[in-house]
C-alpha cells in the first residue's frame, strides 16, 4: 500500500493539481489541515480515498484535530501538529505516540519536511508544498510491503 501525505496547502489552489499529480499512484491521500478545504478540491481531482483532519488555521471546522487509526496493521496518528508545539521541537509529540502505541505519527504545521525514525515509531512531515520553509515544495510517502514500511519526502 502507498500512502501521501499532504499539509499545510493554505487554500494555494494552483498547486493542487501538481499534489495530485505527484500522488496519482498511491491508494490514500493524507492531509493533515491547513487548508481541509483543500480537500473538497483534492476529491474532484483524485478519486481513491483522502482522509483528513484540521490544522491551527482551520476554524469552525467540523472535522477530527487527530485520528487514531490502523493501516494495513500499523497504528497511524495523525494530526496537524501545532498542540504539540512542534515548531520547537517533536518531544510532546513523541510522549503522545507512545502513550497511544502508534507506529506512525503523521504531523505538519512547520512547513519543514523531514522523517524520523526513533524507538519503533516513524514521524513524518510532508512540509509544505505550497509555503515551504525550507525552500522545497513536498509531499510525504509512506509504503507498506510485506509488513514493514519505508518512507520518502517527494519534491514537487
Amino acid at each position: 500500500m502507498r500512502i501521501g501525505i499532504v499539509s499545510d496547502t493554505h487554500r494555494d489552489k494552483a498547486i493542487l493539481p501538481m499534489v495530485v499529480k505527484s500522488l496519482e499512484d498511491v491508494d490514500l491521500i493524507i492531509h493533515l489541515g491547513d487548508n481541509v478545504q483543500d480537500v473538497e478540491e483534492i476529491k474532484k481531482i483524485y478519486k481513491k480515498n483522502v482522509i483528513n483532519v484540521k490544522g491551527n488555521c482551520d476554524f469552525g471546522n467540523k472535522c477530527p484535530e487527530e485520528i487514531f487509526k490502523e493501516i494495513e496493521g500499523f497504528k497511524f496518528f495523525i494530526t496537524h501538529g501545532h498542540k504539540y508545539d512542534v515548531k520547537y521541537n517533536i518531544l510532546n509529540l513523541k510522549y503522545r505516540a507512545e502513550e497511544l502505541g502508534a507506529d506512525v505519527v503523521l504531523f505538519g504545521h512547520t512547513h519543514l519536511s523531514g522523517i524520523e525514525y526513533e524507538n519503533g515509531i516513524w514521524f513524518v512531515n510532508p512540509g509544505s508544498p505550497s509555503i515551504p520553509r525550507d525552500k522545497y515544495r513536498s509531499v510525504g510517502l509512506i509504503n507498506i510491503n510485506d509488513g514493514k514500511i519505508t518512507a520518502e519526502i517527494k519534491l514537487l
